[in-house]
């Protein structure tokens, strides 16, 4: 008789996955965990090395589509990469491991620099660290766009796309929420034309 891990194991995985065996819920848990502790400003850039480069869990197409998928849901893009990449391969329970591994180390780490900060904001030397880690994020996040560019190069369909998101938001200067709204049905249909 099959448990519920074996069942989720044997889920196809679409393409999303590499073929290899699926993590259980304790690797979830203990990935999503170091990523979590070490991803200050920013765990994007470093989800992706830990997924694709590192554990090899996802191909690169696989972290692009997830993450479009992420982006367009409600609420924040890598906690609700977490919870898709452990449905993905472990269901329910894999979902809450890798939530779990997730946001409890951070969330123990934030509270205790909440009350240190409180006690030293306006120390000029610690606002000097806020600008230079905020400008050490920036380049992490423009690294990481630049990678998820690599497995579109040859999908022209879907570079079209990228370029209209980045006029709109970044250009234009419109609303995320109405341009996600006629940008994200427009890719579906545009890619389900194009075939690519």
């Amino acid at each position: 008789m099959q448990g519920p891990s074996d069942s989720a194991a044997a889920l196809p995985l679409d393409g999303i996955g590499t073929g290899r065996a699926p993590p259980s819920c304790a690797q979830l848990f203990l990935g999503f965990l170091g990523l979590g502790l070490i991803g200050f400003g920013g765990v994007l850039p470093m989800a992706r090395r830990m997924l694709v480069e590192d554990r090899r869990w996802l191909t690169p197409d696989g972290f692009t589509e997830l993450l479009g998928l992420c982006q367009f849901l409600p609420g924040g893009n890598i906690i609700n990469l977490s919870v898709a990449v452990g449905l993905e391969f472990r269901g329910v329970a894999g979902a809450v491991s890798a939530l779990l591994g997730l946001i409890l180390g951070p969330t123990a780490v934030v509270i205790g620099l909440g009350v240190l900060y409180d006690q030293y904001k306006d120390d000029p030397t610690l606002q000097h660290i806020f600008m230079g880690l905020a400008a050490a994020a920036a380049g992490l996040l423009a690294s990481t766009a630049l990678k998820m560019l690599s497995p579109l190069r040859t999908r022209p369909v879907a570079l079209g796309i990228v370029l209209l998101t980045v006029l709109a938001i970044a250009v234009l200067r419109l609303p995320l929420l109405p341009s996600m709204a006629v940008l994200a049905p427009l890719s579906i249909l545009a890619v389900r034309w194009s075939g690519r």
